[in-house]
């Protein structure tokens, strides 16, 4: 499953002259590259090269664009905050499909359990319910929504309804 953290893995791997990479997810079935080499640039060759790469060999349900890494902060891509090291080896691994992800939700929010309701490929949106035995915090929510868009493949948004 093409995760953001998978795929970023693979662009160092593939391109180590690239110091700074970083995917998001800007729309569905879309997701944008940014990257800068040593030298804070990103050469039209490498960025050609970049993404003939990302279409052929990343999540190939998605259209890739590449753009230089300073506009990050231009196109609004929200800063990452702390992810719990499950989360990342997860989200890394290859086999990675919807009971490992639910799994992985489950052990770190053992109040409640989560199931996966609908995916609509139209709208690119993958729905999940949450059981929950007690009343779910406003920060668990937001801190399980993170974690399930590292968990589930680019260009892919989801939404979680809690019971």
């Amino acid at each position: 499953m093409g995760t953001r953290l998978l795929s970023e893995q693979q662009v160092k791997n593939r391109f180590p002259q690239l110091s700074y990479i970083r995917i998001h997810t800007p729309s569905k079935h879309k997701a944008t590259i940014y990257a800068w080499n040593g030298q804070l640039h990103l050469p039209e060759k490498e960025a050609n090269l970049l993404k003939k790469y990302a279409s052929g060999y990343l999540y190939p349900y998605v259209c890739y664009q590449i753009k230089p890494y300073h506009l990050v902060a231009d196109d609004g891509v929200p800063l990452l905050n702390e992810i719990p090291l499950a989360i990342i080896q997860t989200a890394k691994r290859r086999d990675l499909n919807q009971y490992r992800i639910i799994e992985m939700i489950n052990q770190l929010f053992p109040y409640g359990r989560l199931s996966f309701a609908k995916y609509d490929a139209a709208e690119s949106m993958i729905h999940f319910d949450f059981h929950a035995i007690r009343l779910v915090p406003d920060r668990d929510k937001e801190r399980m929504y993170q974690y399930l868009n590292e968990l589930i493949p680019l260009g892919s948004y989801c939404e979680i309804h809690y019971d």
